[in-house]
């Protein structure tokens, strides 16, 4: 496993969802997916996405 930071390749927006799969070893889509799917249920995922990206560091 590696450490978590936004890639800089194979992000679709900011790279929180490619960051997260690279870390755990999934497939990006399968985030992305999972993630969307995720928006129907009330809570503050927008929120949470947006902090990722903020606080994230991006890969050197």
């Amino acid at each position: 496993m590696s450490t978590l930071a936004r890639p800089r390749h194979r992000r679709v927006i900011a790279g929180v969802c490619a960051g997260i799969a690279q870390r755990f070893g999934l497939d990006p889509w399968t985030v992305r997916i999972i993630f969307l799917v995720s928006c129907l249920l009330p809570g503050p995922q927008f929120l949470v996405y947006l902090a990722l990206w903020l606080l994230l560091p991006q890969e050197p």
